[in-house]
């Protein structure tokens, strides 16, 4: 069901994506198409590689992980090529590697590893320190490139695997006010025009509504025009007359709103809903507390991309730059949720050989 799931969702993003890229084809914009599937099939062969592999091979190399993924990010800033303001871009020819999206996974499988090997060795605080300091460094790199939305990702990441460990309500609101806190400190790496972003949450048509309010509001209209069945794939007048800025990436939903209705983006939060009652299932029956915190920590990564996704597309977040999962047009977020879904598959074929075994003895 959870990879029935991931397929629906993308057999959904490349019909919308099809008639996006059919509205830009002078552009160049047939490729969008064609490259992502490129994409997904890289992406389905790492899901099917890391569903077949030992999960706990990521644990013996999560350290190894860690300080790869730290000097990629560091590399990054000194060498990565700036789009959209961001310079968080390793470049390939025509094709584009964003560092920060393997640095989501590697975040979840380093936590889970150091919190379940020092869980006997440190106390609850220290572990809570110490997570944090760690994380910190990948978090503080990522705020550079800026990518403030992908940062709150990393502690949305934090916040979930440390919350699942058993600690007392008073170190959760020691958590909470820290992580407002890095959200407070990140204000002021962010540039001009990320900030403008965040102010026009709150009136986008009083607050340069033909600059940083002009994505928000051609969100809404396109989600708000859509109705209840929608105008149809192709038929989507703010997507296809090129109203929606950045439609196949940050506001695909909206895309998806306008061109499907209500009803698409009902069946879409619902294929969601489904993904998420499934990890749950695969967590309850995970068969050790590393591979329970991997799946917390997928969760979570899931959980805060797709919040603040749809919700910039329908004006009750700040516009971050977040891709949907599974939706968005792009390599790299696509690659490593097809990789997440096959390290999920992964640890609950193990909780199937568990119970195959105990039946046995």
């Amino acid at each position: 069901m959870l990879t029935l799931s991931a397929m629906l969702l993308l057999g959904i993003s490349m019909a919308v994506l099809y008639s996006i890229s059919m509205a830009i084809q002078n552009e160049g914009g047939l490729s969008i198409f064609w490259r992502q599937l490129i994409f997904i099939a890289v992406g389905l062969l790492f899901m099917v590689g890391f569903s077949r592999i030992n999960y706990q091979t990521l644990k013996l190399r999560s350290t190894v992980i860690y300080f790869l993924t730290l000097i990629v990010l560091l590399g990054v800033l000194i060498f990565g090529r700036t789009i959209r303001g961001t310079a968080g871009w390793i470049g390939f020819g025509s094709f584009h590697i964003q560092p920060v999206e393997i640095a989501k996974l590697a975040l979840i499988i380093f936590l889970a590893s150091f919190i379940s090997q020092k869980k006997m060795e440190l106390e609850e605080a220290g572990r809570l320190i110490a997570s944090l300091v760690l994380s910190g460094a990948l978090i503080f790199l990522v705020l550079k490139q800026p990518d403030f939305g992908s940062a709150m990702v990393l502690v949305g990441i934090w916040l979930g695997t440390t919350l699942v460990c058993g600690i007392s309500k008073k170190k959760i609101i020691v958590m909470v006010l820290l992580a407002l806190f890095v959200s407070f400190a990140g204000w002021f790496v962010l540039q001009p025009y990320q900030k403008d972003r965040v102010l026009s949450l709150i009136h986008p048509e009083t607050i340069d509504p033909r600059g940083a309010g002009y994505n928000v509001i051609q969100a809404m209209i396109a989600v708000g025009s859509g109705g209840l069945t929608g105008k149809g794939i192709g038929h989507g007048s703010q997507s296809q007359l090129n109203f929606l800025p950045e439609k196949h990436t940050d506001f695909i939903f909206a895309s998806i709103a306008e061109e499907l209705g209500l009803f698409g983006s009902l069946l879409v939060i619902g294929l969601y809903l489904l993904m998420f009652y499934r990890m749950r299932i695969i967590a309850i029956n995970a068969p050790d507390n590393f591979s329970y915190l991997v799946v917390v920590g997928i969760m979570s990564m899931f959980f805060v991309q797709i919040l603040e996704n749809i919700g910039m597309n329908i004006g009750i977040m700040p516009v971050t730059g977040i891709p949907l999962p599974f939706l968005s047009y792009g390599g790299s977020s696509l690659i490593m949720v097809l990789t997440s879904i096959g390290i999920l598959n992964n640890i609950y074929s193990h909780k199937e050989s568990v119970v195959r075994t105990q039946d046995e003895m």
